[in-house]
């Protein structure tokens, strides 16, 4: 079953009451608060000043029981999470009109940096506007989650959605086995990159895709969408993939007690897929000291780098070949010897023989 027809018309405040029966994060959406204040306070402007929004798009529970509903509640949002959320962040405070607002209607009226509260109190006509504004709502009757999936990633196509956001509104198991490692307590706790976007979840499926090949692969846009259309064609495979997103979840345990919260060494993406498959040749009983190793590792990369362009006769090639492939973080070839570099470096202590050739001056004749 899958129908898409038009709400019977509602207002903007009809939609506002309603919002306790909304999920605004059934799996398929994105990952958090994308726009921008401006962005919010240019849609209030559109809707006060009469100009069409594009349309929006919820699943309508009431007609059933469906196992798609996860929340429990009559609406899911398919597409326009964000509209949704600013005109409801206008009705109750949080957002206020733009310093440059202006009424066309009637333009002398002061209104710029008024909230909705003082509409109500000081300029009614105006808060009736928008309370009463008409919103275009597609009501989407399915139970089958994969024509969910489709319909948001068809209305998404012309935008820029990243590819861990796509991914994620993809069928199969592989998402959700994604969705289970981005919610482990290493990336709502220890990493230090952005979320906005399903930045984690685009690390998470690296994660799976390395521990599903069993070696360090290409963890290109590509071969991570080849890994999910593999779990929609191969329901053979899915014990495969579910014990792959086990032994991900067990190592990830151990990089909780390797690093920090927020941890500098994790600012960014590109470090995590080594780091993982380091601590997953260590395993748990030789990580003790590693995130002193990998700050002193990391230390030592800036004292090499400063050797080499002094010409010092102590400079390691590792460490700049290191650096090197430091640039191409998704490169199977990449990984793989990053990652070696990084076993060596631990299995024969040359942290500390690095630091002792490279802290000393080279003689001069």
């Amino acid at each position: 079953m899958f129908e898409v027809n038009t709400f019977d018309p509602k207002t903007l405040s009809w939609w506002h009451d309603e919002r306790e029966n909304i999920d605004f994060d059934p799996p398929y959406q994105r990952g958090g608060n994308i726009w921008s204040e401006l962005d919010k306070q240019f849609l209030i402007d559109s809707i006060l000043n009469g100009y069409d929004i594009p349309k929006i798009y919820i699943a309508d529970f009431s007609f059933g029981n469906s196992g798609l509903n996860k929340s429990g509640k009559q609406y899911a949002v398919i597409d326009g999470k964000q509209r949704l959320n600013a005109i409801f962040d206008f009705f109750t405070g949080s957002l206020v009109l733009a310093k440059d607002f202006v009424w066309t209607k009637e333009p002398n009226l002061r209104l710029a940096g008024l909230s909705y509260k003082d509409l109500l109190s000081n300029h009614p006509k105006v808060a009736s506007k928008f309370a009463n504004a008409g919103l275009t709502v597609m009501r989407v009757i399915t139970d089958e989650e994969a024509k969910i999936n489709e319909l948001f990633v068809r209305l998404n196509k012309g935008k820029a959605l990243t590819g861990g956001e796509l991914r994620n509104a993809m069928g199969g198991v592989v998402p959700e086995y994604i969705r289970a490692i981005t919610n482990h307590t290493f990336f709502s706790s220890r990493i230090a990159f952005g979320t906005k976007r399903r930045e984690s979840a685009n690390v998470a499926a690296k994660l799976l895709l390395l521990e599903f090949r069993g070696t360090p692969v290409d963890t290109k846009k590509v071969h991570l969408d080849r890994l999910v259309a593999e779990g929609i064609k191969a329901e053979a495979k899915t014990n495969e993939f579910e014990e792959a997103k086990n032994r991900v979840l067990g190592h990830l345990d151990v990089m909780v007690e390797v690093f920090n919260n927020k941890d500098p060494l994790l600012k960014s993406q590109g470090p995590v897929t080594v780091y993982y498959w380091l601590v997953r040749y260590l395993g748990k009983e030789r990580v003790s000291g590693l995130r002193e190793f990998l700050v002193r590792f990391n230390s030592v990369r800036v004292l090499n780098r400063k050797a080499a362009k002094e010409l010092h006769p102590g400079v390691s090639g590792d460490l700049l070949e290191y650096d090197f492939l430091d640039r191409s973080t998704n490169d199977q070839g990449s990984i793989d010897r990053r990652f070696n570099i990084l076993r060596g470096a631990v299995d024969h202590n040359a942290v500390d023989y690095w630091e002792l050739v490279l802290s000393n001056k080279p003689h001069r004749r």
